[in-house]
C-alpha cells in the first residue's frame, strides 16, 4: 500500500468520526429544544405569564449550550430555532398548547426541576425523563375532592359578600352542580362558553327554585357568588401581565377569552331568567354584582381566606400551600378594607392589597417550597373585577338609560385589573431585586419572576453550600 492509500484509509475514519459527531450535536440540539418547548408549554397551560414561560425557557436552553436560540411565546403556540454558525441550517420547532386547566401541582414540579436542571443535580436525560413523569402521573387530589373545594369556595363567596348561611349553602349546592354539569359538557369537547352558559344557567334556576319556596334568600347574592366561582379561573391577571411586559398579542387573545368567558355567564343567566318566568317563578329584578351587609371586618378577611385556599384545592395546589394561602390572603383583605374604609376608593384598594400580595408571596412561596405564582394567583381572587365586568355586560346588553352605568362599570373593571397586575409585579419588584448575574443569563426577562428560577448557583456556590450543610 502507498502513501497516498495509507492516507485515504485514515481519512475515512475521520470523516465518520465527524458525521457522527455532527449527527449526535443535532440529536442533542434536538432535544434540548423539545425539552425547553415541553416546559414551555406546560409553564403557559398552568397560567404563567408570557415574560415567565420566555425566561425559563431561555435558561434551560442557555445552561445547556443553546445560546444564541430564539423564543417565541404567544397564546396558542411556542417556537423556537437555533443555528450554531451562520454555514449551518437552522433547525425551527413549534408546540401548540392544548390544554388549558390551570395545574400548580405539576407547575410547581416543573419549577423543581428547572432548578434542579440549572444547579446540575439533573442533566438532559434525567429532566427529560422527570418531564414524561410528571406529564403522565395524576394528580395527588381526587377529582370529587376538586367538586368539593369549588363548593366550599362559593360559600366562602356567600360570607365575603354578606349573604348569610342560606346565600352560602344555595351557591354551594349550584357550585357542586355547576362542576359535575361542566365535567360532562367538557367530556364532549364543547368550547368553554357553553360551559360558562351552562353554569350561569344554573345558578340562576336553583336561585329561582329556593326564592320560590318559603325559604328567605336574596337570588341576586345567591346569582352573584357563583359567578365569582364561574369568573376565578380566568386569567385577567395573567392578561394585564402581559400586556405590561410587553407580550401584546398573548394579552389580547386573554383578555378575548376573558370577555367571551363573561359573555357566556351572562348568557346563561338570561336563559335562566327566561326559563324561571316560564315557570311561574318570580326572581325580581336581579342586580348584578349586589352586596349585601357586612358588620364586621374579620368575616370579610375570613371570607376571603376561605375562598383562596378552596380555589387553591380546586387547581391543585400542594397541601403545604393552602394555609399560607389563607393567611396572605386574610391579611390582603384587611389592608384593602383599611385603603377603602379612608376614603382612597376601590381601584386603591385592590391595587394596595395587590402589592401586599407581591410583596410577601416570594417569601411565603420559598419557605413552602412552591413557585410564587401559585400564592399570588390564589390570594387576588377574591380581588378580582369579575363583578364589575358582569355589571357593565348586562347594563350595556340592557341599552338606554344602562349604557353609560355599562360603560362606568368596565371602565373600573380595567382598572381594578391593572391595579392587582400591576401592585402584585411592583411588590414582586420590591422583594426580589434582580441580580447582575440574573439579568446577564436572562436578557430577555422583562419584569419580576412569579414562576421559574431566578438565577442558577455556580458551583462555588454549591461546594459552599454542601460544606456547610455537612458541617
Amino acid at each position: 500500500m502507498d502513501q497516498h492509500d495509507r492516507l485515504s484509509g485514515d481519512s475515512e475514519p475521520t470523516e465518520e468520526a465527524e458525521a457522527a459527531a455532527r449527527a449526535e450535536a443535532a440529536r442533542e440540539v434536538h432535544l434540548t429544544m423539545d425539552l425547553c418547548l415541553r416546559i414551555g408549554e406546560m409553564l403557559l397551560s398552568s397560567g404563567a405569564g408570557a415574560a415567565d414561560v420566555t425566561a425559563t425557557m431561555r435558561s434551560v436552553a442557555d445552561h445547556l449550550g443553546l445560546r444564541q436560540a430564539e423564543i417565541d411565546v404567544t397564546f396558542t403556540a411556542l417556537s423556537m430555532s437555533f443555528q450554531r454558525s451562520p454555514d449551518d441550517v437552522p433547525t425551527l420547532m413549534m408546540r401548540h398548547v392544548q390544554q388549558r386547566d390551570i395545574d400548580y401541582e405539576d407547575l410547581t414540579a416543573v419549577d423543581h426541576l428547572v432548578r434542579d436542571l440549572l444547579t446540575d443535580e439533573a442533566d438532559l436525560y434525567l429532566a427529560r425523563s422527570r418531564m414524561a413523569t410528571i406529564v403522565s402521573l395524576g394528580h395527588a387530589f381526587p377529582r370529587w375532592a376538586v367538586t368539593l373545594a369549588w363548593a366550599v369556595m362559593a360559600a366562602a363567596v356567600g360570607v365575603f359578600l354578606g349573604g348569610g348561611l342560606v346565600v352560602s349553602a344555595v351557591a354551594a349546592v349550584a357550585a357542586t352542580l355547576i362542576d359535575r354539569v361542566q365535567i360532562v359538557l367538557a367530556r364532549r369537547r364543547l368550547p368553554f362558553f357553553y360551559l360558562q352558559v351552562a353554569g350561569g344557567a344554573i345558578a340562576t334556576l336553583l336561585a329561582a327554585g329556593v326564592a320560590a319556596t318559603p325559604i328567605e334568600v336574596d337570588p341576586s347574592l345567591a346569582v352573584t357568588a357563583n359567578i365569582i366561582m364561574l369568573l376565578a379561573g380566568i386569567g385577567l391577571m395573567g392578561a394585564v401581565q402581559d400586556a405590561l411586559t410587553g407580550f401584546y398579542l398573548t394579552s389580547g387573545a386573554r383578555l378575548i377569552e376573558a370577555m367571551m368567558s363573561t359573555a357566556g355567564i351572562i348568557a346563561g343567566v338570561a336563559l335562566g331568567i327566561s326559563v324561571a318566568d316560564a315557570l311561574g317563578f318570580d326572581l325580581g329584578r336581579l342586580v348584578p354584582g349586589k352586596l349585601g351587609s357586612i358588620s364586621e371586618l374579620p368575616v370579610e378577611a375570613a371570607g376571603a381566606a376561605v375562598a383562596a385556599a378552596a380555589f387553591s384545592v380546586a387547581c391543585y395546589a400542594p397541601r403545604r400551600a393552602v394555609l399560607p394561602i389563607a393567611v396572605t390572603t386574610a391579611a390582603a383583605a384587611l389592608v384593602s378594607q383599611a385603603v377603602e374604609l379612608n376614603g382612597f376608593g376601590r381601584v386603591a384598594g385592590a391595587g394596595s392589597a395587590a402589592f401586599f400580595i407581591g410583596l410577601v408571596a416570594y417569601a411565603v412561596a420559598g419557605r413552602v417550597r412552591v413557585p410564587p405564582l401559585v400564592v399570588a394567583v390564589p390570594a387576588i381572587v377574591p380581588f378580582l373585577p369579575g363583578l364589575s365586568i358582569y355589571r357593565g355586560l348586562t347594563f350595556l346588553a340592557d341599552g338606554g338609560y344602562f349604557v353609560s352605568q355599562g360603560i362606568l362599570a368596565l371602565m373600573t373593571a380595567i382598572s381594578v385589573a391593572i391595579a392587582l397586575a400591576s401592585g402584585v409585579i411592583l411588590g414582586e419588584y420590591v422583594a426580589q431585586p434582580l441580580k447582575r448575574e440574573a439579568r446577564k443569563l436572562e436578557s430577555r426577562l422583562a419584569g419580576p419572576r412569579l414562576v421559574g428560577p431566578f438565577r442558577a448557583m455556580t458551583r462555588a456556590e454549591r461546594r459552599a453550600l454542601r460544606k456547610q450543610s455537612d458541617g
